[in-house]
């Protein structure tokens, strides 16, 4: 075993060198959001997606364009709108009428890295090809099934701000994404490098550090990283405290309505996996489960109209939830 643990970390280091790269490369465009950024990567190497919060302006776009820049993958951004319809994602056929045949006309849904702009301004049958095709891996076009692109990465925006003329989206659909991330306002700091950046002219152009083909292999080797038992267990204790709060006398327990569903622990696990990996870990600690709990738990956890009337939010119920499970 701890020869394995010893191979595991050395590739663990391989690894997290190369992610480092791609971190510091992004960060040449993106100020600040270095946690966001880190998310994100844990997220792409887990192979799931994330639904990412945040109020216009604060590059969210930008974020995940340079992402897919610096990994030298496909990219492409849907803006959701009412009037969108699901050929509009994943394409459709048209007539020929030169050849007499029907042609394959295929959507933007067939690139490496999707970004799903304002997800929930779109009615929800548009809403649904898009989960679909992020769950299935694979998109259907008047009967024929395409395989979509690997690696496959999508990242869907909401804006916190507004409600007027949006569907938002049902929680059996949100509970498809890995993690729900919080984009807040840079620092003050951060944003005069901002100003600096994008009002003078520097040079903000992203190079690729990291081939589609070695974040495939990233992507393979994840599930090798070791969780002991212990900490599997700890995953699955802190789920359950969610669905029964009274038995580990969670005090928030009374503002829970529903709690976490089975793909909330196997998404600690892997993103404890992934977080473990960008720390040059080849094996998980219980600080991993917690670093990335928030963030899988967070769009999970449905809140009592009792906590929505004192304003308690899903982040402070799952700081209790935390606080109450014992560590290993």
């Amino acid at each position: 075993m701890d020869n394995d643990i010893e191979f595991l970390n050395g590739k663990a280091k391989e690894y997290s060198h190369d992610l480092d790269n791609v971190k510091n490369e992004v960060q040449k465009v993106i100020v600040g959001q270095d946690d966001v950024v880190k998310r994100l990567l844990v997220a792409i190497c887990a192979e799931g997606n994330v639904l990412l919060e945040g109020v216009p302006g604060i590059a969210k776009t930008l974020l995940i364009k340079t992402l897919s820049e610096c990994v030298g993958c496909t990219f492409s951004r849907i803006q959701f709108t009412p009037d969108l319809l699901p050929a509009d994602i994943t394409g459709t056929k048209i007539y020929n009428h030169n050849d007499s045949v029907f042609t394959t006309l295929k959507g933007p849904i067939f690139n490496s890295f999707v970004l799903a702009d304002e997800i929930n301004r779109a009615p929800p049958k548009v809403q649904s090809a898009l989960l679909e095709a992020m769950q299935e891996k694979q998109v259907t076009i008047q009967g024929d099934t395409y395989q979509l692109d690997k690696p496959f990465f999508i990242l869907a925006t909401e804006n916190p701000i507004e409600s007027e003329g949006t569907y938002p989206l049902p929680e059996a659909q949100t509970d498809r994404f890995m993690f729900k991330v919080m984009m807040t306002y840079p620092s003050i700091e951060d944003e005069v490098k901002i100003l600096d950046r994008f009002t003078d002219q520097a040079d903000m152009s992203p190079s690729v550090v990291i081939s589609s083909e070695k974040i495939l292999e990233i992507q393979s080797f994840i599930k090798s990283v070791y969780a002991e038992s212990e900490v599997k267990n700890y995953a699955a204790r802190i789920v359950d405290a969610t669905r029964n709060p009274e038995k580990y006398g969670i005090e928030a327990g009374r503002y829970i309505s529903y709690g976490a569903s089975p793909r909330a622990s196997i998404y600690l696990i892997l993103g404890a996996k992934g977080y473990a990996l960008l720390s040059g870990r080849g094996y998980v600690v219980p600080d991993d489960i917690k670093q990335v709990a928030h963030d899988v738990l967070r769009h999970r956890i449905i809140r009592t109209y009792e906590a929505e009337a004192d304003e308690v939010s899903t982040d402070t119920i799952i700081d209790s939830v935390l606080h109450s499970v014992e560590i290993p």
